[in-house]
């Protein structure tokens, strides 16, 4: 089997100019390359890549932890990321996780495989504890603000948003507020909401919220169970504008007029949402998964925020 010594020895040049040709290093003579590349050819020689990266220490790789591949918010900051990684010659890997704590950690292990160069966390179920040693082997990126300073991250002020949303409703005279999040109360951004709600609203009384709404289906579920209640809402935050559009879908088939009986407000500024008119929190995750690749290539641990603002449509 044609090795680089062989191909030096036919080239008449060293098995370092060889290896420089096959890195794509700049300081090596016209003449040299030319005389590589062309013994290269005639023995259709194909380099293990495995090899040049080792000799690198880079593979051009990122990985990209994320819980589900068919969400919305997810695949916006993915969108992200596969925009920068196109225009820097870079590969993505995408690890699902579905929030499988030994999942995750297997991931992560790629990194002291040398298997990545850098791995983007768009959300996790581990803790940081647990996520923090892998830094040693590699650069870590996550897109939801955190203060150790081994972790760069890409963020929304995310409680911040909660709040002003919350905020917008009762500036509306709306008083009974219910909302839907994806996760429980295991959930950062679950938790968030719901601490948001108590300083906009007060109490915080059962069946405010539910849980696990990712879609149409759930947010039509979601709102169909709220309007079962003995306090029935007068506008709803959901956590997407997907379900939103659910909860949108309920008051179409109630004969509920939207905003005079119901006000909606979504997040992430979905077709579905500009389509029905539904107002929304932007939170830009495409340019948080931008700026996550960004430091992702640079191994940087810097803090960057994306801001986020509410869009006002005609479902408040």
């Amino acid at each position: 089997m044609t090795n680089i010594n062989d191909i030096a020895k036919i080239a008449g040049v060293s098995v370092s100019t060889v290896s420089r040709v096959l890195n794509n290093y700049k300081y090596v003579s016209e003449e040299k390359r030319n005389a590589v590349q062309k013994v290269i050819n005639d023995l259709n020689y194909t380099p293990n890549k495995n090899a040049i990266d080792l000799i690198r220490g880079e593979t051009n790789i990122i990985g990209v932890i994320l819980p589900y591949n068919n969400n919305q918010a997810f695949d916006q900051m993915l969108q992200g990321i596969l925009h920068r990684s196109v225009k820097m010659d870079f590969s993505v890997i995408v690890l699902p996780t579905k929030y499988d704590k030994k999942k995750e950690l297997e991931y992560l292990a790629m990194l002291k495989n040398k298997l990545l160069d850098s791995i983007i966390i768009t959300s996790k179920a581990n803790a940081w504890d647990e996520i923090l040693p892998f830094t040693t082997y590699g650069s870590i990126i996550s897109c939801e603000y955190t203060d150790f300073k081994e972790i760069g991250c890409s963020y929304i002020d995310r409680y911040a948003s909660y709040i002003d949303a919350f905020q917008t409703l009762k500036e509306l005279g709306h008083s009974s507020v219910a909302f839907t999040t994806a996760r429980g109360e295991e959930s950062l951004s679950t938790q968030q909401t719901c601490q948001a709600y108590k300083e906009v609203f007060g109490e915080l009384r059962p069946g405010t919220y539910i849980s696990q709404c990712y879609c149409l289906e759930d947010g039509f579920q979601a709102a169909k169970r709220f309007f079962a209640l003995n306090n029935k809402p007068s506008a709803i935050y959901a956590n997407g504008d997907e379900v939103a559009g659910g909860i949108y879908q309920y008051a179409q088939f109630s004969g509920l007029k939207v905003p005079e009986d119901l006000a909606i407000i979504g997040q992430e500024n979905q077709p579905v949402g500009v389509a029905l008119g539904l107002a929304t929190v932007d939170h830009h995750l495409m340019h948080v998964g931008e700026q996550a690749f960004e430091l992702a290539i640079r191994k940087s641990r810097d803090k960057i925020k994306i801001p986020y603002n509410i869009i006002r449509r005609s479902s408040i």
